[in-house]
């Protein structure tokens, strides 16, 4: 296998489906990925953004679902970027996905970086989950910006990410249930036909995450769907949720 520095050997993702070079330290590609990408339809199409990309793990997934889509993918962590153009060419995708290395929160910073607004067929976002002082950040400083908003939270991420958005194109983010009301006070008069999905960790217990989606333009009704459930009471995946690890099944929200 390939090695990158300090980032090792390229771990399997997706089932093996991808290879991802991963920052020693720092967040790791996993369950919250993994969904976010099963939500892209396979019939998307265009200009897709990946805010936030990480290393690559949703983006790149993304288009090993839909092969008519191109992605970008908005970083800004020098060494998560670094690692994000190797995880591109070691998958074999550079004819597909570029990436934007800026704050994406920062319009002059997305210009800067050729990422245009009003422009993009397809969104997601898995952004940091911790709004700024209600957790301890790490020491770490690309550690503490994938956990730990801005100052504008998850609002001002939700109208960053939307303002990529073109006419009738798809959103699509992952988030804590605590920022529900957030995440539908960014997107107000800015996407409808929104759909939300409970995701559990057991059928018994509350959500753990919320996936959610909407289209730019549209004025159709709120959709609350059927929830996931991720363990079965003996603690494994249930079949649903192995099959979205292995990327061998999606989730229909829009």
């Amino acid at each position: 296998m390939e090695e990158m520095g300090a980032a090792g050997h390229t771990e399997g993702f997706l089932g093996g489906k991808l290879r991802l070079f991963q920052l020693a330290r720092g967040h790791r590609a996993g369950t919250d990925a993994a969904l976010l990408a099963a939500c892209v339809p396979a019939t998307a199409a265009g200009p897709g953004v990946d805010v936030g990309a990480g290393v690559g793990p949703v983006g790149l997934a993304a288009l090993r679902r839909a092969p008519a889509l191109t992605m970008t993918m908005a970083e800004v962590d020098p060494a998560a970027a670094a690692l994000l153009r190797a995880n591109i060419k070691v998958n074999a995708l550079e004819a597909r996905a570029t990436v934007a290395e800026c704050d994406v929160l920062q319009p002059a910073a997305r210009r800067a970086a050729d990422l245009h607004d009003n422009a993009a067929a397809l969104v997601l976002t898995n952004p940091p989950f911790y709004e700024a002082g209600a957790v301890r950040a790490s020491p770490d400083a690309g550690r503490a910006r994938a956990h730990v908003a801005g100052e504008s939270g998850a609002q001002g991420w939700m109208r960053a990410s939307l303002a990529l958005l073109g006419k009738d194109g798809l959103f699509v983010a992952i988030h804590r249930p605590q920022a529900l009301h957030d995440l539908l006070e960014g997107a107000a008069g800015r996407i409808g036909a929104l759909a939300i999905m409970p995701v559990h960790a057991r059928a018994e217990e509350a959500a753990i995450r919320i996936l959610l989606a909407g289209r730019k333009g549209s004025r159709a009704p709120l959709r609350l769907l059927p929830p996931l459930v991720l363990h079965d009471a003996q603690g494994a995946f249930t079949a649903r949720a192995q099959a979205l690890h292995n990327g061998e099944a999606g989730l229909e929200l829009a």
